[in-house]
């Protein structure tokens, strides 16, 4: 079977591997991704992601850095106002709202929100003739041997390649992290997220929404206009149960429910694309890095999908490591010394995000009448007291 040598093989080929191939590459690096599927770039296509991503100022800043923002602009719809809905009951009342805007960080936009398949679209795109990265689809990760100078990874389909890094961007289940000896802490919630696309009579005028009630947050995230009409991206957090039970429900049924859930805020809302439904866990890595391996995304961190922190924390990781990467050279490429710093740094910071990210789901998702005014009450104080603001919007930008 043939052997390749590479600076870099990456795992993983969902958006944040494909980042990590197109960044690595545009840093100067060989690279090799496997991965057993290739991505899914169209919306309309058996198994495309329907979830979006507000990607924030930094995410912006990488994109532009390798030459995918050009790509994606035209469906980007900037998020210039976060507004959070407290409401009770059912149907939910509302008891009380607060808006945080980005003017008050000195920028227009928080950040820009894209749905995923479009991302992976502009991604493969931007990949393609990039001449220092191969994309072998079809082909997974089998198993490695990390040696002094190097790894050796065995692929499934029985090649092989020598690399200097190992990147392990193969999700949630890493195969990588797994063969590298890394164990994870597992918090299950019991609950489910359905994503889907709206379309409603109001304009959404920029403003991401999230209304809280027991169960989860109902968020809604604005999309450039379809068929003529407003429309958004939601990602409706419930108990597993009732998650499988609104996913069942008929059309106009669901239609009627999902509207309730939004208070009408936008008015009522008409379903436009599929319902797909993601189980929520909160996991990471106990640790970061192996022998020649780096562990990043999913496959180092799990977040519900609260405060665009998931994929925005995943780049994070990818920006570390390539300036890390750049560092070190091809000679230092993988070595103890730039893994060591690699997991240092992130580690800190990921360990902040999936503890705040775990107490503000227990918080917001409980029916318990004396911990939703505490939510009240926390939601008002983040809010109202100026200093507070300004820290949790900075932090939740990724400073």
């Amino acid at each position: 079977m043939a052997r390749t040598e590479t600076d870099i093989l990456i795992a993983g080929g969902g958006i944040a591997g494909l980042t990590a191939a197109l960044t690595f590459g545009r840093a100067g690096f060989r690279v090799v991704l496997v991965s057993p599927e290739p991505p899914v770039t169209e919306g309309d296509a058996d198994g495309s992601d329907l979830r979006s991503t507000a990607f924030l100022q930094p995410a912006k800043v990488l994109f532009e850095q390798i030459g995918l923002w050009d790509d994606l602009a035209g469906t980007a719809t900037p998020l210039n106002v976060l507004r959070v809905v407290d409401t009770v009951g059912w149907p939910p009342q509302i008891r009380d709202s607060r808006e945080f805007q980005a003017t008050d960080l000195g920028e227009r936009s928080f950040g820009w929100n894209l749905m995923n398949w479009r991302v992976l679209q502009g991604l493969a795109r931007t990949l393609n003739g990039l001449d220092n990265v191969v994309l072998r689809f079809g082909t997974s990760f089998a198993s490695m041997v990390a040696r002094d100078a190097g790894a050796i990874v065995q692929l499934s389909s029985g090649d092989s390649v020598a690399a200097k890094l190992v990147v392990a961007a193969d999700g949630r289940n890493s195969a990588v992290r797994e063969t590298a000896g890394i164990g994870v802490k597992t918090t299950r919630y019991g609950q489910k997220t359905l994503a889907f696309v709206v379309g409603h009579s109001k304009p959404h005028a920029n403003v991401s929404t999230e209304i809280y009630n027991e169960g989860g947050p109902f968020t809604l995230v604005p999309l450039p206009d379809l068929d003529g009409q407003p429309a958004s991206a939601v990602v409706w957090m419930n108990p597993g149960a009732r998650a499988e039970e609104l996913a069942a429900m008929d059309w106009v049924a669901f239609e009627a429910r999902m509207s309730e859930r939004s208070c009408y805020i936008l008015g009522p809302l008409h379903l436009k694309s599929e319902r797909r439904l993601w189980p929520i866990i909160s996991q990471r890595a106990e640790r970061l890095a192996a022998p020649r391996v780096a562990v990043m995304a999913e496959a180092a961190h799990v977040i519900p999908p609260i405060g665009a922190q998931g994929l925005n924390t995943s780049l994070n990781d990818l920006v570390l490591l390539r300036d890390l990467a750049l560092m070190a050279g091809r000679e230092g490429l993988g070595g103890d010394d730039m893994l060591e710093r690699y997991d240092r740094t992130r580690g800190a910071d990921i360990r902040k995000r999936v503890r705040a990210i775990d107490a503000f789901n227990r918080i917001t998702r409980s029916p318990n009448p004396q911990v939703q005014m505490l939510r009240l009450a926390g939601m008002k104080a983040a809010h109202d007291l100026g200093g507070l603001r300004r820290a949790i919007m900075k932090a939740g930008m990724g400073h």
